[in-house]
C-alpha cells in the first residue's frame, strides 16, 4: 500500500512546489529585472515589448515572444538561463538576479497563461 501511495505523495509535492514558485514569480516586481534584461541581454533581444526599430538579433527572438510560448514557465526560464546555447554568451546570474530576471520575462505573458 505504502509503495502505490508514495510516489503519488511525490507528485502532489513537487506540484505544490511549482505552484508556490510560480506564484513567487507573479508576485515580484518585474521591474529589477527589466533593468538586468536591458543590461544583459538588450544587446540581441527586444527586451521591452513594442520597442522600435529593427532587432538587434534577428535569430534572438523578442521578450515577449518568449514569454507568450506555451512552454515557458518559471521552472522552464531558469533551466534555460543556466543551459549554455550556441549564438547565447554564457551569462552567469546570481539567485536574486533569475528571480528578478523570470520574474520580469512572466510579467510579459498574457493574464491568462
Amino acid at each position: 500500500m505504502v509503495r502505490r501511495i508514495f510516489p503519488l505523495l511525490i507528485a502532489m509535492a513537487c506540484a505544490q512546489a511549482a505552484l508556490a514558485q510560480q506564484a513567487s514569480a507573479q508576485q515580484r516586481d518585474p521591474a529589477p529585472g527589466r533593468r538586468i534584461a536591458e543590461r544583459d541581454c538588450a544587446a540581441c533581444h527586444e527586451v521591452r515589448p513594442g520597442e522600435t526599430g529593427p532587432s538587434p538579433r534577428p535569430s534572438a527572438p523578442p521578450f515577449q515572444l518568449v514569454a507568450r510560448m506555451p512552454s515557458t514557465t518559471e521552472l522552464s526560464l531558469r533551466v534555460f538561463l543556466r543551459t549554455s546555447h550556441a549564438g547565447m554568451p554564457n551569462l552567469q546570474f546570481s539567485e536574486s538576479e533569475m528571480d528578478d530576471l523570470v520574474a520580469y520575462l512572466m510579467s510579459l505573458s498574457p493574464p491568462d497563461k
